[in-house]
Formats: C-alpha cells, sequence, structure tokens
C-alpha cells in the first residue's frame, strides 16, 4: 500500500473531471479513477443543452454561475465548450421558468413570438403557441470539454475499477482497484450509476432511482443552417411532452431525446428491451411531426444509464461520509464546472455548500 496525492476523485465523467482539475487549480495533487474512457459512460455522446431555465431559483443560480465557468474554460483552453445559438423552449412549462428566471435575475432570457422562433430553430414545424429564447444556453460541446479537461490532467487519470472504499482510523481513506491499493487524506466520489453502490460500502443508502435513457442523432436534410439552437418541447403540440434536442458540431446533425426513462431492477441487472425499442420508436415519430427539416431515420444511437433523486429529474445532492463525499443527480453536465468547484472546495476544508446537501433538495420546484 502507498501513500498517494492527496484526493482521489472515483469516475471519469464529466462532473469528475471537472472536480478533479477544480483541485488542480487549487494546487491540490489529485488522482482519478475511471474504469473505462473518460467520458464514454453517462456522459456520453457529442452534445448537452446548456439551459439556464429550471423549476429551482437555487438551481438557476448555481447553473448561471456554472455558464462563467464554461466561458473562462473556452477561453483558457482556445476551444469552444457552449455553442452560441442559445436555447429556445416551447410550451406553458417554458413561460412558467421563464418567471423564475426573472425572479432570480442575471439571464438574458425572453419571451418570443412564431417568427423569432422559426428563425432561431428552421428545424422546428410551424408552432404558435408560448416560446422562450435563452440567449446564453447552447449546446455543451462534449467531446471537446471531455477531451480538454483529460488532456490537462494527464497521467493524474488512471485507468481501473474501484473495488471498494475504507475510511482509515489514521483520518484516511483507502481505496482499493483492480490494479492498486492507496490511500488519500479525501476521496469523491463522481461514479454515477457506481456511486450508489460505493455509498453502501460505507455505510449509505442513497434515494438513486437507475434508468436507462435513448437519445438519436438524425441528418439534417438540406444544407447545414448557420444557426440552429437546442429545442425543448414541453408543449405536446406534436404528441410528445417533454422532448430535447440539440444541434452537434457543423449543425448537420442534431440530437433528439425523450425525457421519459426505461426503469430497471434496483440491482440494474435487467432493462425490458421493448421498453427502450418504445422510446426509439416514438422520438422517431416525433421528429417525423416536429422537425421536418431532419430525415427520420437515425443515423447515430446514444444508450446510458440515468441516476436521478425522487425530488426531481433536474436533482442533485452531495452526501458525506468523514473524509468521503459522494455526488448523486441526473443532468449535471450544464452545471459540472461549478459542481466540481464546491466539491474541490469541501474536499480540501472549505465545507460543503448548504444547497448541495441532501436536505436542500436541490432542483426541487420551488413555490
Amino acid at each position: 500500500m502507498t501513500r498517494s496525492p492527496e484526493v482521489a476523485v472515483i469516475g471519469g465523467g464529466i462532473v469528475g473531471l471537472s472536480t478533479a482539475y477544480a483541485l488542480r487549480e487549487q494546487g491540490v495533487a489529485v488522482r482519478l479513477y475511471e474504469a473505462g474512457v473518460p467520458g464514454e459512460g453517462q456522459s456520453a455522446g457529442e452534445s448537452r443543452i446548456f439551459r439556464h431555465a429550471h423549476d429551482d431559483p437555487r438551481l438557476v443560480a448555481f447553473v448561471r454561475e456554472s455558464r462563467g465557468v464554461w466561458a473562462e474554460w473556452a477561453e483558457r483552453f482556445d476551444v469552444e465548450l457552449v455553442s452560441s445559438d442559445g436555447a429556445v423552449a416551447i410550451g406553458e412549462s417554458a413561460l412558467a421558468r421563464l418567471r423564475v428566471l426573472d425572479r432570480v435575475g442575471g439571464v438574458a432570457a425572453r419571451a418570443i413570438d412564431s417568427d423569432e422562433l422559426a428563425e432561431r430553430m428552421p428545424l422546428l414545424a410551424g408552432y404558435s403557441g408560448p416560446a422562450m429564447f435563452d440567449e446564453a444556453g447552447g449546446a455543451i460541446r462534449t467531446r471537446a470539454a471531455i477531451k480538454a479537461l483529460a488532456g490537462q490532467l494527464g497521467d493524474a487519470v488512471v485507468t481501473g475499477e474501484v473495488v471498494s472504499i475504507e475510511p482509515r482510523g489514521s483520518g484516511t481513506v483507502e481505496v482499493r482497484s483492480v490494479t492498486d491499493c492507496a490511500v488519500y487524506s479525501n476521496v469523491v466520489v463522481c461514479a454515477g450509476r457506481e456511486t450508489a453502490r460505493l455509498a453502501r460500502s460505507v455505510g449509505l443508502s442513497l434515494p438513486v432511482r437507475l434508468a436507462a435513457h435513448v437519445r438519436l442523432t438524425f441528418a439534417v436534410k438540406a444544407p447545414a443552417p448557420a444557426r440552429v439552437a437546442c429545442l425543448q418541447d414541453g408543449s405536446g403540440d406534436f404528441g410528445e411532452v417533454g422532448v430535447y434536442a440539440t444541434p452537434l458540431p457543423g449543425n448537420s446533425r442534431y440530437a433528439v431525446g425523450l425525457s421519459e426513462t426505461v426503469g430497471v431492477r434496483d440491482d440494474g441487472t435487467f432493462i425490458d428491451p421493448a421498453a427502450v425499442r418504445s422510446l426509439d420508436e416514438r422520438a422517431r415519430e416525433y421528429v417525423a411531426r416536429a422537425l421536418p427539416g431532419l430525415d427520420p431515420q437515425p443515423r447515430e444511437f446514444v444508450h446510458c444509464w440515468v441516476t436521478d433523486l425522487p425530488w426531481s429529474e433536474d436533482g442533485v445532492a452531495v452526501w458525506e461520509a468523514g473524509r468521503i463525499l459522494l455526488v448523486a443527480g441526473h443532468n449535471l453536465f450544464k452545471q459540472a464546472p461549478s459542481l466540481g468547484r464546491a466539491l474541490a472546495r469541501a474536499a480540501t476544508g472549505d465545507g460543503l455548500a448548504a444547497e448541495l446537501m441532501p436536505e436542500a433538495r436541490l432542483g426541487e420546484p420551488q413555490q
């Protein structure tokens, strides 16, 4: 057994990479464990929506802070990390969230009419209902972000599944992976579906619901539009409530998914193939109705795990077990930079932010 860098981060998705990089920013020695290729688990794919609109004003403020960090990193790494074409949302839910944004302040978002919607979202079929535009929203360039952060961390990223973590009497934490056994001053677990398993090894039962998700990528029929916004559709006008879509780099492909997921057994051993196929077919049917600018035959598929919390599909929380921090939640890509910095501060003695504690139920709709 060896004494290793000061902090271990378990999980090489966007939250783990952001946390490890934030520790490096503080001058803290860090090692990041990833069982496979960084960014190829729940962070897989080429694009995610960055949006400020949420039902919880606290989460709006947290995401607003994160947008500033995305911009900071883009300048530092000299790469586009969030597209500049914004995000549109349609349906009554969009206007309800716009009221939350107005209450929080500091976000350039506004209601738009059907003409501006068609300009911002040229792939969408005709729509004249409620709509809003988030100017600083956009498509997160996920692969560029993963590549940049992993490159900054270099050989601090090690390949190896962590099999156990254990607090030691010396005020350290032992981490056993398939390739080593080492001790650290602090450990941060950002391991997606594996977080709940590792939490059980230190006596915590996290209220994480495990599910599966399907996201399809479609080709744009005509030449790629010069600009195209991300889309959230809560209207129901096209047969589905809870659809999100994001352009991929170059705007010649568009990723579309339903917010609905497929449940699995608690131990994660079973996913109903028919249920997965149903989500796939419904997404195709939605594209044929709502996005006539796309070829309705998908070009690419992303199937990934979802780990959400009972109070909201946007919920996030961090549990503490001595010198171990464990983070769980869903839709975390957009707030990963701020979340990583908050976890890094907590791991180095500054304490966990109150809104990230489980009892705060961050992401829960507020009255």
